[in-house]
């Protein structure tokens, strides 16, 4: 009867790994989002989203005011990006912003008397 039980109990245990390792392995396939996603995570988020009128008015009026932070991976930045961006890589995902939010008050500095924009 042990044998039977153990048995079982060892054939549960490798179908659980074998599941968990499929599904770890498995596709992650992205949430589409809406532009009212984009909106209502910006009200959640305390920010704001301007346009590029309004971005290309402010770098005009007070460009020393303002730094504008480019979160694409490192290469997408080498392509081509706003003249006086800094790069900053960053996921579009809350775990990424949380993960990386001490590298990014470093990455920014003390000086926080200034706009920032991030695209």
């Amino acid at each position: 009867m042990k044998k039977g039980i153990s048995f079982f109990l060892g054939l549960a245990a490798v179908s659980i790994t074998i599941f968990l390792v499929w599904y770890a392995q498995g596709p992650i396939a992205p949430k589409p989002v809406s532009w009212d996603d984009v909106l209502t995570e910006s009200r959640e988020g305390g920010y704001r989203i301007i346009t590029t009128k309004e971005l290309a008015d402010w770098c005009r009026k007070a460009p020393s005011a303002l730094t504008l932070v480019d979160t694409r991976q490192d290469w997408e930045y080498r392509t081509g990006h706003i003249e006086g961006a800094l790069n900053f890589p960053m996921e579009p995902t809350w775990w990424s912003r949380w993960r990386k939010a001490d590298e990014l008050q470093d990455f920014l500095g003390p000086d926080l008397d200034r706009a920032l924009v991030f695209y």
